[in-house]
């Protein structure tokens, strides 16, 4: 049985549906080209992700004694955080909400079974 290593981020000030399209990046990667691949994006999101997937990969070199080169990206989610709401007053008295969204981030490690050669 294969153990999990978690790692949480939360409000995170970016959209979860921004910060998806990052995730659905590297999720089913191998971390270290994960890290390669986040490096190079150009998209804001990819700075969180990127420092969470580090963390995760810490925690597993640390607690759980696993190398870098045997892990993957098992599981990878962004999902809505809380809204904040600020005023915005428009034309004739109006009020225009804005929208600041956040999103929490999470990532399963799992060690790749060496019985399989991938």
């Amino acid at each position: 049985m294969a153990t999990d290593i978690r790692a949480h981020a939360r409000r995170i000030p970016i959209s979860a549906q921004k910060v998806r399209l990052v995730v659905n990046l590297v999720r089913g990667k191998n971390v270290v080209d994960a890290l390669d691949i986040l490096r190079f994006t150009t998209a804001k999101a990819a700075g969180p992700v990127a420092k969470l997937l580090s963390s995760a990969i810490a925690n597993a070199e640390q607690n759980q004694g696993v190398g870098r080169d045997e892990l993957y990206v098992y599981q990878i989610m962004a999902d809505e955080g809380a809204t904040r709401k600020w005023r915005r007053f428009g034309a004739r008295g109006r009020f225009k909400p804005w929208l600041r969204r956040s999103s929490h981030i999470s990532v399963v490690l799992r060690e790749r079974d060496s019985s399989r050669v991938a």
